[in-house]
């Protein structure tokens, strides 16, 4: 069979493996590099060090398959309710607002578990050849490979924009030493819309298509280790793992599919259950109940400090002082710090609301 022709049914196989797009890029993606080396000298990684690390691999990874020709890269919508809905849980403050990606299973082993099956099915009808599996698991420019194959382009929120799905997808990818056919990137439409530098609770977009990770609650929540700046924590609200709102007011997500991966809807009803509950949970709980999800990989002990946070700012009450109170000798200095503060929080809103009521 031709290449051209394995090209096509690629596609189609792609298809019939769950994948809701696929493209194919040269092996170097050079211009994600200038905004890497500009980003890390304005210290916006945080304590991401390892994006300091692989510098040149990361835009070509032929060091892994030596040869390498091509990167064929898919995407695989994970929306798992409505915008309306996801919208709805930012103004739940007793209920968590958990970034919807996370609400189901990890996705890394799952995506990498469809391109070694599509790899598979390749090697079938082509012979072998040389290649390896990626999906979030190695050093790799994924949406600059991604723009590059034609699946979307990088939005003023630096999230990767297809004109008919939105921005709602997981990314994976095959190195290959295929000599495949490039798909031709397309062009970018965010125009004048700044609604996503505008939502960002945190002021994390600083610029058009410059992000300052300090700033942004997903790494605020799932990156960084020990202590959260007081100035982010009354803007994180209840969003106790991850942000979507600089997606949920992108005006391309009118387009999103909700994902038919049924391994992407909500598991333990984390899209219903309040934040008392979860902060209620014990180690072994938290680690039992949450096998197999994203959350578990950022620990108990800062999964209870944004739990702290999101109590914090709940509206006041008996049953959600009682809970703080109840971690407030915590062994975890960070716990208990978080706790202090939320327990501050609460005692001020009562007051407040007690003054409003007078």
């Amino acid at each position: 069979m031709a290449l051209e022709q394995i090209q096509s049914e690629i596609q189609t196989w792609a298809t019939e493996l769950g994948f809701d797009g696929l493209g194919v890029a040269r092996i170097e993606t050079q211009n994600a590099l200038k905004f890497l080396d500009a980003w890390l000298a304005q210290g916006r990684h945080g304590e991401m060090t390892y994006m300091a690390r692989h510098r040149e691999l990361r835009a070509n990874p032929s060091q892994w398959i030596p040869g390498a020709l091509s990167v064929i890269s898919v995407r695989m919508d994970y929306l798992p309710m409505s915008l309306e809905d996801a919208m709805d849980r930012l103004g739940e403050g007793e209920r968590p607002a958990i970034s919807v990606y996370a609400l189901g299973r990890d996705y890394h082993k799952l995506m990498r578990h469809r391109l070694q099956k599509l790899a598979t099915r390749m090697e079938a009808v082509i012979g072998p050849f040389g290649y390896r599996v990626f999906s979030d698991s190695a050093p790799l420019f994924e949406k600059s490979f991604a723009e590059d194959a034609g699946l979307g382009w990088i939005g003023k929120h630096t999230n990767l924009i297809d004109r008919k799905r939105g921005s709602f997808f997981f990314l994976g990818e095959i190195v290959t030493d295929l000599p495949l056919k490039e798909d031709a990137p397309v062009s970018a439409h965010c125009g004048s819309c700044s609604a996503c530098i505008s939502a960002c609770p945190t002021a994390a977009i600083v610029a058009p298509y410059q992000l300052d990770a300090r700033r942004c609650i997903s790494y605020l929540t799932i990156e960084l280790k020990g202590t959260i700046p007081i100035e982010f924590r009354k803007p994180m609200g209840n969003r106790i793992y991850g942000c979507d709102d600089c997606q949920l007011v992108c005006p391309w997500n009118r387009y999103a599919q909700i994902t038919r991966e049924t391994d992407f809807l909500p598991r333990q009803a984390l899209d219903g259950v309040s934040l008392v509950e979860l902060f209620r949970w014990s180690e072994e709980a938290f680690n039992r109940k949450l096998e197999g999800s994203a959350i578990r990989r950022i620990g108990y002990e800062s999964w209870l400090r944004n739990l702290a946070i999101g109590l914090g700012n709940a509206p006041p009450s008996a049953e959600i002082h009682a809970a703080l109170r109840s971690r407030s000798d915590d062994p975890s200095i960070v716990v208990r710090e978080h706790v202090a503060w939320a327990l501050a929080e609460q005692v001020r809103s009562a007051k407040e609301l007690g003054n409003a009521d007078e």
